[in-house]
């Protein structure tokens, strides 16, 4: 359960009822009545209105922004490692931790040259 006062972005519109997806808001109160579908009342300065919406309407800023952060550093990452040639590095991206654990326990046989790297990148991509 979300605090009041706390500060919201809505990502959904689950009943198609024209939230204006993408703005920040403020919860202003819970919705206590059973037979209704709505958890939650928020005002949204931008629409300067209020709005009923749902628990899977609404998002914490903190979560948005942290969700926001890690797309960006992993992109990053990425262009990093296929600028560099660091085929480590982008595996380990692509694929999470397993894949750097798997890396790990194979024994390292000879450096690829940087044609065959960016051949075998070429084959995986999906461009």
């Amino acid at each position: 359960m979300l605090h009041l006062g706390g500060k919201i972005v809505i990502v959904a519109d689950v009943f198609e009822q024209n939230l204006p997806v993408g703005e920040y808001g403020y919860l202003i109160a819970y919705d206590r009545n059973p037979d209704n579908a709505f958890d939650y009342i928020v005002r949204i300065p931008q629409a300067n209105r209020n709005f009923f919406v749902t628990e899977k309407d609404i998002e914490l800023e903190e979560k948005v922004v942290q969700f926001e952060v890690e797309q960006v550093e992993r992109a990053a990452l990425i262009d990093y490692a296929l600028a560099t040639h660091n085929e480590k590095l982008f595996h380990q991206v692509m694929n999470g931790e397993e894949d750097a654990q798997q890396t790990e326990a194979e024994p390292a046989g000879e450096p690829m040259s940087q044609a065959e790297f960016i051949k075998k990148i070429n084959l995986r991509a999906w461009i």
